[in-house]
């Protein structure tokens, strides 16, 4: 689990090397934006528009296909984070929320996360 102040060492394989655990336990340094006992949300460092936040859940789940019905009541706070860091950053126009799941999704961190964009106005389709 990517829990605040947990010690590195007890991590191994996959989570120890995962990108976004390390911007959880602060070792790569990041842009927060929200953050509570369940999740992490900060800043696009290659945003795709003017608001582009990820939201990671703080434990490490591979993907959205790694989740099973345990996981539903995460997956939903992870929404809410969404919508509320949507309203303080004013998205009242409207956002998309994307979740690219695997290698044909577009997955390119294996740690499942949310893409909240908002800002400008959205196409479809996308990609």
């Amino acid at each position: 689990m990517c829990a605040p102040g947990a010690i590195a060492a007890l991590y191994t394989g996959v989570v120890m090397s995962c990108l976004f655990c390390k911007i959880v336990e602060g070792d790569i340094p990041s842009t927060p934006i929200f953050e509570d006992d369940l999740g992490y949300a900060f800043a696009d460092i290659n945003p795709q528009a003017p608001v582009h936040v990820l939201i990671v859940p703080r434990e490490h789940i591979p993907s959205l296909i790694d989740t099973d019905q345990s996981r539903r009541a995460l997956l939903g706070h992870l929404l809410w984070a969404a919508a509320e860091i949507a309203r303080n950053k004013g998205l009242a126009n409207g956002y998309r929320i994307v979740v690219n799941t695997g290698e044909d999704g577009g997955q390119s961190v294996d740690h499942l996360h949310l893409h909240l964009l908002g800002g400008r106005p959205m196409a479809w389709p996308p990609g």
